[in-house]
């Protein structure tokens, strides 16, 4: 139900319509090019959408690079590979330390061997063969701790610095799932935690799936600009957030669509959840506070569906999507719970799991 100009392809199976929007197109099916048609066809950057659809039926590699390189953070993978570099380095480095150290103490078992063999022997009751172990041992163990030191500080400071490149890498992962605008979860993240859903069956009779839609949106930027409907988005980002359980998922799904995937809440639990989202959000002003422009009430529909009412994360996807078109069509700003035999005749957006 996005407002935006999107790339619509016929068919359920958005993976192989994506695909062939690129065949078509004579586009490589690379990672960065799918990257790009994905954002169109979800509709989550409209400007994006209008720039792919003026390439009409070709589009050379160098304009679609020119085009990831305006929408999107194209530095992000080669820093995701440089620091995977430098992982790979710190882990050679400290594999070359164990070796060191295996290889001393292989040395050291030696020097402890020959002493042995030297005071075993009958002549060993000489003081001076005594002595002459003695010292040996005392030298070859004290080379032992002196190494054993310089390798346990080697140890330390690979071991800090693969830390501190793990932090890193959270920190780009985190980054890269975040939406900018709005700064709850993204499309991508959406996909990879709906995905997840399923992995077990244990607890789906309190697993839910949440799709929220801004309602007449499309006024709000025709009549106010796409600034205004910006911070609007970002306001109503806000409500939701403030009105739900901290750990519980938020994502912005494209557009002026959210989605929630609840977990560990029963369909009452999560009516509430909703019903409290749709009720703050209406009673929330939205002025400028420069100006004092009013820009109207907010409202939102929401549709949700249990885990048990599907078999996969595309069924589930699929009902909350038709228990939220019920909600827009019988009347917006109001929550509907999927059932079985609803009206289904709509187009719906379908779901899929990113892929890069």
């Amino acid at each position: 139900m996005s407002t935006g100009s999107t790339l619509t392809m016929p068919g359920a199976d958005v993976a192989s319509q994506i695909l062939l929007a690129m065949r078509n197109m004579g586009v490589a099916p690379i990672p960065r090019n799918y990257n790009l048609f994905y954002e169109a066809f979800i509709g989550s950057n409209p400007a994006l959408s209008k720039e792919l659809l003026r390439f009409g039926s070709t589009a050379t590699q160098e304009e679609l690079d020119e085009l990831g390189a305006r929408f999107f953070n194209q530095g992000h993978s080669r820093i995701i590979e440089n620091v995977h570099e430098r992982l790979h380095l710190e882990l050679e480095a400290l594999l070359t330390v164990l070796k060191q150290e295996q290889s001393s103490l292989e040395k050291y078992n030696r020097v402890l061997d020959e002493t042995r063999e030297r005071i075993s022997v009958k002549s060993a009751t000489s003081t001076s063969i005594v002595s002459a172990a003695i010292s040996i041992l005392a030298e070859a163990t004290g080379n032992k701790i002196s190494q054993g030191e310089t390798r346990s500080k080697d140890l330390n400071r690979h071991a800090e610095e693969m830390q501190q490149v793990r932090l890193e890498l959270d920190e780009y992962k985190r980054i890269a799932n975040t939406d900018s605008l709005t700064r709850l979860s993204n499309r991508r993240a959406f996909d990879e935690k709906l995905a997840g859903v399923y992995d077990t069956s244990i607890g789906l009779h309190l697993s839910s799936l949440v799709l929220l839609d801004v309602d007449n949106f499309k006024r709000i930027n025709d009549t106010y600009g796409h600034p205004v409907g910006d911070k609007i988005l970002a306001s109503v980002a806000s409500v939701i957030r403030k009105s739900v359980r901290g750990e519980l998922f938020v994502a912005r799904t494209g557009g002026e669509e959210f989605a929630i995937i609840a977990e560990k809440m029963n369909a009452d639990e999560v009516r509430e959840m909703c019903e409290r989202i749709r009720v703050a959000l209406e009673k929330t002003p939205f002025r400028n506070s420069k100006t004092g422009i009013d820009y109207g009430q907010i409202t939102i529909s929401i549709g949700y569906a249990i885990a048990t009412q599907a078999q996969n994360p595309v069924d589930l996807y699929t009902n909350s999507d038709v228990a939220l078109y019920n909600a827009k069509s019988s009347g917006r700003n109001r929550t509907i719970l999927f059932e079985e035999g609803m009206q289904k005749n709509y187009t719906g957006k379908g779901w899929l799991i990113y892929r890069t």
